[in-house]
């Protein structure tokens, strides 16, 4: 049974001694194996980086797609965390368009219920998912999800804790279980918006280096900059994460195989491909003359030996002035993840 133990105020992250590493799974299927497979390799990857020190594990939310198995971030969550003791666990994100307040505020008090001190909710602004699924999982709403982000958010905090004015027509209700605890609240962002409004709001932020790698750096330090406190207890200051693509590993062969599943993955997205990578097209690909010749570094991935990938994400968090690195490390192997997750911790920690 996972332990439990009254609510807490205090961000477990300023606390605890793990490492300032988090990972960032999107649940891939891979070829061949079940959804259920697919989900006990999430849990397996959760304990593995639980052992190796890190701070956080993640899911993402993404619909309409035969290679991922993270449709659901909040059952994963309640999954994970009955698997695990010590890790803080959570949606990165619940993209919000796709919800109600409300029911966000429920289910997450719930999971804080189940995992005191431990759940993470990070909101996004984007479906997560191609315009017709998006359509769809919002009954056909016509309105501009973007724009009414900031409204959704102002909803959320409220259920969760802040209140609504006497006078509100919400006020009288009540997202339950009511806990005293909220889960540690972050905003999303791949583009300066996210976190300009984490910065605005007093929350945390996450920047998608993996998806804007140009932009990371500039928008992580104006949000340290721009960052107004909320004054109420949740959080004295600024608190950002940046999550990078990244694989350890002394084998090349293993470099060459995620730089090269990570490329085709990125095509097959652009063409609406949804299906699991098969590993000779990988291995195929890895080997080619086209691959290796267009093979460069462009900054959008950390890979090669772990001492040389610790050594330059702990440069990426300097230069970002960020607090923790999320990895992101998608691939067709869960063991060489696994494998790749345990070697950076150690080559962290001795970097460090």
């Amino acid at each position: 049974m996972p332990p439990g133990g009254a609510g807490l105020t205090l961000r477990v992250s300023d606390v605890d001694e793990s490492l300032p590493l988090a990972v960032l799974d999107f649940v891939g299927i891979e070829h061949g194996e079940s959804p259920a497979a697919a989900i006990a390799g999430a849990v397996s990857i959760a304990q593995t980086v639980e052992a190796a020190g890190y701070r956080r594990y993640w899911v993402s939310e993404h619909h309409n797609m035969h290679s991922l198995a993270c449709s659901a971030p909040e059952l994963l969550t309640a999954h994970v965390g009955a698997f695990t003791s010590r890790i803080r666990v959570g949606a990165a994100g619940i993209m919000l368009p796709n919800h109600t307040s409300f029911k966000v505020a429920e289910l997450f008090r719930t999971l804080v219920a189940m995992y005191p001190g431990r759940i993470d909710l990070a909101l996004g602004r984007a479906p997560g998912t191609d315009p017709l699924t998006a359509h769809v999982l919002r009954r056909g709403g016509g309105a501009d999800a973007g724009a009414e982000f900031p409204h959704q958010v102002g909803e959320l905090l409220a259920f969760l804790g802040d209140g609504f004015p006497s006078d509100h027509p919400y006020a009288r209700l009540v997202a339950a279980p009511v806990v005293d605890e909220r889960p540690e609240l972050f905003v999303l962002g791949s583009s300066p918006y996210g976190p300009r409004f984490a910065a605005v709001n007093g929350l945390s932020a996450v920047f998608a280096h993996h998806m804007s790698p140009e932009l990371a750096f500039d928008a992580l330090r104006a949000y340290r900059r721009e960052f107004t406190a909320r004054g109420d207890g949740d959080g004295d200051g600024p608190y950002s994460a940046m999550s990078v693509l990244a694989f350890a590993s002394e084998d090349e062969e293993a470099t060459l195989d995620f730089e090269a599943a990570w490329t085709l993955t990125i095509q097959n997205i652009s063409r609406g491909v949804r299906e699991p990578l098969r590993p000779e097209d990988v291995h195929g690909f890895a080997r080619s003359e086209r691959f290796r010749a267009a093979r460069r570094d462009d900054g959008r991935m950390v890979t090669g030996e772990p001492k040389a990938v610790a050594a330059r994400l702990l440069e990426m968090k300097q230069q970002a002035q960020a607090d923790e690195i999320v990895v992101v490390t998608p691939s067709l192997d869960r063991a060489r993840r696994q494998a790749s997750f345990t070697a950076l911790a150690e080559a962290w920690r001795r970097a460090a």
